[in-house]
């Protein structure tokens, strides 16, 4: 039975597609280095996902947020949302996910996480961001507006830790 760490991994490694993973051992690094909030969440003994959200002063980026897939649509990811507003309540906190607009495989999971995080609060920004064919869409809640020099911000911030050879931007 793999044990608690490999259960996040596992998750992390089927969660997400492959081309927005940073290498697992890269990503517990970055983990121990940068000021991130990771968290995994449990009902008794029983693991249902994990966060990674980075902490900033202009906002918090929700980085990484997953359920493991048997688990999705039992209200699970709506209790996790709702403890992460609540410990970054009063503080903008944004997120990018895949967009619900391009032309993709999974379209109807996109727009039910789209849905999700609209109906919990979030707002489109109308930024969006390609990278290793992905359209990115940029969702913000709380005050004040994210602009394409924000997300520069986060990439230089991330870059000074970490940066793959193989992502490229357009």
């Amino acid at each position: 039975m793999p044990n608690a760490d490999e259960k996040i991994k596992q998750l992390y490694e089927t969660a997400f597609p492959e081309d927005e993973q940073i290498p697992w051992k890269d990503l517990m690094r970055l983990v121990g280095e940068m000021p991130l909030d990771f968290t995994a969440y449990y009902e008794g003994e029983d693991f249902i996902g994990f966060t990674i959200v980075y902490s900033r002063k202009s906002f918090n980026w929700y980085w990484y947020f997953a359920v493991r897939e048997e688990l999705r649509g039992k209200g699970y990811g709506q209790q996790i949302l709702t403890l992460l507003i609540e410990k970054y309540k009063g503080q903008t906190c944004v997120l990018d996910m895949e967009s619900p607009m391009q032309v993709c495989e999974n379209i109807d999971q996109r727009k039910r996480r789209h849905n999700f995080y609209l109906c919990n609060g979030f707002r489109d920004t109308n930024i969006h961001r390609t990278y290793n064919d992905i359209t990115m869409t940029i969702m913000m809640r709380g005050e004040g507006t994210f602009t394409m020099q924000d997300w520069d911000d986060i990439i230089h911030e991330l870059q000074q830790f970490w940066w793959p050879d193989d992502i490229k931007e357009e």
